[in-house]
């Protein structure tokens, strides 16, 4: 599945926003709402977190193979100063972008997200209690998972249940990435936090994303 582009009003958004990388501090994070699944849904979602095998590139030919090197390493550099050891960076931004192809999301985007959601803090507990990266609400342990949501702290399982949860918000929302990043952050509808997230991107874009 292909990531998915950016609307003209998503555009517009990041555009608007102030300052690269910035937010409003009204901003929240981790305020995915609980709603009924249907069986067939939950299913899905099960079996789409479900796999945790280390990500492995595969690549058809040398030069997406180079292009991806290129983004990693220029990512690597932007994201040192949060993350200053080098090993666990790099292991942060495979393993991101792994998650991010296998649920057809726009990598870039998903950075955005997290630079919003955690900055970047693998521990990050909001007031509404979402945990890690991605921030992701424990009840989607229960839903989805096996229940232990102490796991949402490890990086590989909190970017799968992230990056499932907002492709599965995304299908919702018909790919609208306005409403879905809402939905994502509890407050559908609402411009501030698609903005930030759409600003924060703005930092990790790059022509081999």
């Amino acid at each position: 599945m292909k990531p998915l582009a950016w609307s003209r009003r998503d555009c517009l958004l990041a555009a608007g926003a102030v300052g690269l990388g910035s937010w409003s501090p009204a901003v929240r994070a981790g305020g995915q709402l609980e709603e009924p699944l249907a069986d067939a849904v939950r299913g899905a979602l099960s079996a789409a977190i479900a796999n945790r095998a280390p990500p492995v590139p595969e690549f058809t030919d040398l030069e997406r193979r180079l292009a991806y090197l290129r983004w990693l390493g220029a990512s690597s550099d932007r994201l040192q100063r949060r993350k200053p050891d080098f090993q666990t960076r790099i292991e942060f931004l495979q393993t991101l972008w792994y998650e991010t192809r296998r649920a057809g999301l726009d990598t870039t985007l998903v950075l955005g997200l997290v630079q919003v959601e955690s900055a970047f803090r693998k521990f990050a507990i909001s007031r509404v209690g979402a945990r890690g990266y991605m921030q992701i609400m424990p009840f989607w342990s229960r839903l989805i998972g096996d229940g232990d949501a102490s796991r949402l702290f490890n990086m590989q399982t909190n970017l799968r249940f992230g990056c499932v949860i907002l492709r599965h918000y995304l299908d919702r929302e018909r790919g609208d990435t306005f409403m879905a990043l809402g939905r994502y952050n509890g407050s559908r509808g609402r411009a501030e936090y698609p903005t930030a997230v759409y600003a924060a991107a703005r930092n990790w874009a790059h022509p081999d994303a």
